[in-house]
């Protein structure tokens, strides 16, 4: 088996209403665009297409949009932005979610200032300690203890299970690329709860309800004529799959770190049957 691979959006265009993309690592590296980013998107738009990007940070979707600005990626060539930020603040404010209903208002931040948007206008309130919160609002590493290595938060993470925190996790990603850096993100916080048995809640891709406001924003029903482009195949791929649309797997960010920068399509086949998700192609990078 083989997994063909794609140089560019064109051959597929035609076969999609709606264009579902990762950021990070597939739309930019985290501080410009990658090379024919810009005008891929705008022949898309040119051809009538619907686009949302659908991204893990933890940070609220103006926060983002930006981020986009200052990288001139411009506003007419996509129709909204959902992130796991975005979806937590709601989640925080609307408290309909059985888990985040049974939570108190009161909570410990591990991370930057930057992402303190998911708890704006009320959603919650942030405390020095963890002893005076009702649950742990993990976003990712902060500048303090750096974002290359886990064992500096393990002090913080176990005092927060100590004190019996339920872990909001705003950020699925175990890492992310950001100018060729191999960073952290909250995902990997979360494996460690785990590992002690700590209650958590990861908003983001993998999980399908994260798409039902994307299909929202890109004003289709059928899925079946959406697809989702990204680099990790347990959150991006696995994600789409499990919200009914097909799902290109974008060889730029983690998966060049991980895989090199032109793997063959038999093992890049063998990889996604042992991530268990189905691609319909390899795409080398987002350009037309």
């Amino acid at each position: 088996m083989s997994l063909p691979i794609l140089e560019g959006l064109a051959p597929i265009a035609d076969r999609y209403d709606g264009f579902v993309f990762d950021l990070w690592g597939v739309i930019h590296d985290g501080k410009e665009p990658y090379p024919g980013v810009v005008d891929a998107l705008g022949e898309l738009k040119a051809r009538g297409k619907r686009i949302v990007f659908l991204t893990n940070a933890p940070r609220r979707s103006w926060f983002i949009q930006g981020m986009l600005d200052r990288m001139e990626i411009p506003r007419s060539h996509y129709d909204g932005i959902m992130s796991s930020g975005e979806v937590t603040w709601r989640w925080l404010k609307d408290r309909e979610l059985p888990w985040f209903a049974k939570l108190g208002r009161k909570a410990f931040h591990l991370g930057p200032e930057r992402d303190l948007s998911v708890v704006e206008d009320g959603a919650a309130e942030l405390v020095a300690t963890p002893q005076e919160a009702d649950f742990l609002l993990n976003t990712g590493p902060d500048p303090e203890r750096g974002p290359k290595s886990v064992e500096p938060y393990r002090p913080v993470l176990e005092e927060c299970f100590q004190a019996g925190l339920p872990m909001v996790c705003v950020n699925p990603d175990r890492a992310v690329m950001v100018g060729g850096d191999r960073l952290l993100c909250a995902g990997a916080f979360a494996d460690i709860y785990s590992e002690w048995g700590g209650d958590i809640f990861e908003v983001g891709k993998p999980d399908p309800a994260v798409y039902g406001p994307v299909m929202e924003m890109l004003g289709l029903e059928d899925r079946s004529r959406v697809v989702a482009v990204g680099d990790t195949p347990h959150t991006d791929l696995a994600g789409a799959q499990a919200a009914g649309m097909d799902c290109l797997w974008a060889l730029t960010g983690l998966a060049a770190h991980a895989h090199g920068s032109d793997p063959s399509q038999e093992y890049l086949a063998e990889v996604a049957a042992e991530e268990k998700v189905s691609p319909i192609a390899a795409l080398r990078t987002v350009r037309w």
